[in-house]
């Protein structure tokens, strides 16, 4: 791989960082947002009213101290400078709305809930959606399988959310089948235990499969466009001339050159799985990223709203970074020369 290339990548991807970063620091200052918040004449109801270690018995630090410690008291370009160098240290500070913990540990208690269920969901649904798309393009598939193009549409057209708020309706509400909201049991302590694993994998199918039915109707759809336009490629009529067998024309000549593309696809989409995946927390009262998300914005909570944007960020820039970097590996007639 061309070294030149893989420095100017990795260039603009820090590029890429540090414009998202950027704006994630001065969007919610604007003077029209700041002017609705707490200044550092008034600090947050829930950090003034919390004692810090070194304050005594009965006495609450002043609005001037909470000013010190969130540097609100500093010039907005100070405080962009010393920003950039948290962030370059993952170090998000202190959260406003949960003083004295920090923002770090509300993102490591959220992060493995979301990690356990977007990164699972994902994965089944680019499968089985991969798959089906390719057996639905196929002209020898079992003819009962054309019937699944319409759900196919219906699923890919509705929302994330809007599909969990129907299954939370009919499964958790009318039927009874399944837990409505959280991650566990109220009465289970969080533990390595087959109570709580059962518990834990009961409170996630709802979520789970409001993301995959969706996400899956989409790679469906894809797939089976790009097998249909493979199918008309030299390659495939020579292969079929040859008389090779169906299994072989589909899944060595026709998927294997439609799953590039499709691999592309699923980092480029990684930004609307991450956004549409924290919606479905809220709904469903899921502790991940995305009710942290929704607590850091009923709350003000500038810091935990940086670092809560800032993993999503580099989340998506990450797998942009490792797909562009992997697209020779996974395709040798890709190369990049210096024009």
């Amino acid at each position: 791989m061309n070294l030149a290339y893989v420095a100017r990548r990795l260039g603009m991807f820090a590029l890429v960082v540090w414009a998202a970063m950027t704006v994630n620091f001065f969007i919610p200052r604007l003077p029209e947002i700041r002017d609705s918040v707490e200044t550092p004449d008034q600090p947050v109801p829930a950090v003034q009213a919390t004692p810090t270690p070194s304050s005594q018995e009965g006495e609450r630090p002043g609005p001037d101290y909470y000013a010190r410690l969130f540097r609100l008291d500093r010039p907005l370009h100070e405080q962009y400078l010393l920003y950039l160098g948290d962030m370059a240290r993952l170090d998000f500070g202190y959260s406003m709305s949960q003083f004295p913990n920090r923002v770090q540990q509300a993102l490591m208690d959220a992060l493995p809930w979301t990690l356990g269920l977007l990164g699972t969901s994902t994965l089944i649904a680019f499968s089985i959606g991969t798959l089906l798309g390719a057996i639905l393009a196929w002209p020898s598939a079992p003819g009962w399988l054309k019937f699944l193009t319409g759900p196919l549409l219906v699923f890919s057209a509705v929302p994330f959310y809007l599909l969990g708020l129907v299954l939370d309706y009919v499964f958790g509400f009318l039927l009874r089948w399944l837990p409505m909201y959280g991650a566990y049991p109220l009465l289970v302590f969080p533990a390595w235990s087959w109570e709580f694993i059962w518990g834990a994998l009961r409170h996630a199918v709802l979520p789970a499969s409001a993301i995959i039915l969706s996400a899956l109707a989409f790679w469906a759809l894809g797939m089976r466009a790009m097998v249909v336009t493979e199918m008309g490629e030299d390659y495939m009529v020579l292969a079929e001339a040859k008389g090779l067998r169906n299994r072989t024309l589909l899944f060595r000549y026709a998927v294997r050159n439609a799953l590039l593309p499709q691999s592309t696809a699923l980092a480029l989409s990684m930004g609307n799985v991450v956004t549409g995946a924290i919606l479905v927390e809220i709904v469903f009262a899921y502790p991940g990223i995305g009710s942290v998300l929704r607590h850091a914005i009923l709350h003000k909570d500038y810091f935990l709203l940086q670092g809560v944007i800032f993993c999503i960020i580099l989340a998506i820039a990450l797998a942009t970074l490792v797909l562009d970097l992997a697209l020779p590996l996974l395709d040798p007639r890709i190369a990049y020369r210096k024009a």
